[in-house]
């Protein structure tokens, strides 16, 4: 798949800022993909959220349904199922500890298709060091039948994110 990748923007925190947003999705490519890096708060225990763009500005309606199934290696396993929520949250509890950072990947879907919702498919891992690994693995999608242009990531709270996390966002040659 290396090479059916095409790199559109890539973002890496090199100073402390609390939202991060990934943008260029059109009709080139049909399924686009978002990595994202070690990516950790500056306060702790805090949420990693995201929003839909729709030309470039991001959508905070109550839209937003997504289900997962969350995987723990120090207890049970869970589901978490939301809707009409006016964001998404794909890693929760974020610690700003060393070592403490999320990892994800997105797949997004119909996001140039004014006719359709957009929705994607989430797999994403966290590690706290109390020791807690916990992954989850899902889809989301925007209510809303329009072209979506992008993906705003933001900490709860306003809270800034640490140097070093890494945005990309791929389109997936046809």
């Amino acid at each position: 798949m290396a090479g059916s990748l095409k790199l559109i923007q890539k973002e890496t925190i090199t100073s402390g800022v609390s939202t991060v947003t990934l943008t260029g999705i059109d009709s080139t490519y049909d399924v686009y993909m978002i990595r994202v890096s070690n990516v950790q708060p500056v306060t702790d225990n805090k949420n990693m959220n995201c929003q839909i763009t729709k030309s470039g500005v991001a959508q905070s309606d109550a839209n937003y349904d997504y289900a997962f199934k969350t995987l723990k290696a120090n207890t049970s396993f869970g589901n978490v199922g939301v809707t009409n929520a006016t964001q998404f949250t794909f890693a929760d509890s974020l610690g700003n500890g060393t070592g403490e950072t999320v990892n994800a990947i997105m797949y997004l879907f119909n996001f140039a298709n004014a006719s359709e919702y957009s929705f994607m498919t989430v797999e994403s891992a966290r590690l706290n060091l109390t020791p807690d690994f916990t992954a989850h693995q899902g889809g989301i999608v925007h209510t809303v039948a329009s072209a979506s242009d992008g993906i705003k990531f933001f900490m709860e709270s306003s809270v800034n994110m640490n140097t070093g996390a890494e945005f990309a966002l791929y389109g997936l040659k046809k």
